[in-house]
């Protein structure tokens, strides 16, 4: 069979060498699967979180008995930890945080005050999603609970680039409304120390409106920038090898340029 063969289709010409070409298609297959092979990183990153959070929130434990020394951003463990809460809701307390979206609307986070029925502490718990923005003056659905609850969550971490934009707040108006929860702002007009960190309720809890995040957060988007990566100079690699085999370039410049 020789080495060198020409196709033509209509106008379209395009020249193949059986070396190189075998070549080509080595190169785009080896650089297409090393993009599969990070996608199929990326899932199993998510399984494997899954299961932990399975195993989390079936073994969850008590929020007071997490040490003072736990709790820092820095410790990877207290990441998307679940925790059983025991206490009442201060529902004059609420806090909205402004301009959260769900399902393309724009609505209210509502964050609830909750104070710890074993030593008195009070903890933010972000209980969902509630529609309220629009029209102007509408007031949110916050529909309070009364009495004691007993509730599971997950203590959230936000990402150390995480933007906090200050609010300007009236103190005396309630419930307060903040473009981002700032737990320090909240204790200092409460007038007594918070959980350092907001604790995000799970579903089919006592006070659950719509939960507009997920469950856990998987660092998988290094393994998709990769992918990516990988698939483009794939693709770079076809198209390099078109443009310099064939009439391709010509054909796109059409008949009258030069």
């Amino acid at each position: 069979m020789p080495l060198r063969r020409t196709f033509y289709f209509s106008s379209f010409e395009i020249r193949v060498n059986w070396i190189i070409a075998t070549c080509v298609v080595i190169s785009a297959v080896s650089f297409a699967n090393l993009g599969f092979w990070q996608l199929g990183r990326a899932a199993e990153k998510l399984e494997a979180q899954s299961i932990l959070e399975a195993e989390l929130r079936e073994n969850a434990g008590s929020i007071e008995n997490i040490p003072a020394g736990h709790l820092h951003r820095a410790n990877p463990e207290m990441r998307n930890r679940h925790v059983q809460l025991q206490g009442e809701y201060l529902n004059d307390r609420t806090v909205l945080i402004l301009a959260e979206f769900f399902d393309s609307q724009i609505g209210y986070g509502v964050v609830t005050p909750l104070r710890l029925t074993s030593n008195g502490e009070l903890v933010l718990v972000h209980r969902g999603w509630t529609s309220g923005i629009l029209p102007p003056d509408t007031p949110p659905s916050i529909r309070p609970i009364d009495g004691p609850v007993d509730i599971g969550g997950q203590i959230f971490i936000p990402p150390q680039d995480t933007r906090v934009i200050p609010s300007q707040i009236n103190p005396n108006k309630w419930p307060l409304r903040m473009r981002s929860l700032e737990i320090d702002v909240i204790s200092e007009i409460l007038g007594e120390p918070i959980f350092p960190f907001e604790v995000r309720i799970t579903a089919n809890q006592s006070g659950t409106l719509t939960r507009h995040w997920p469950a856990v957060n998987p660092d998988v988007n290094q393994n998709l920038s990769y992918a990516i990566q990988w698939f483009t100079f794939a693709l770079i690699i076809i198209f390099v090898a078109l443009l310099a085999s064939s009439n391709l370039w010509a054909l796109l410049r059409g008949p009258n340029r030069h």
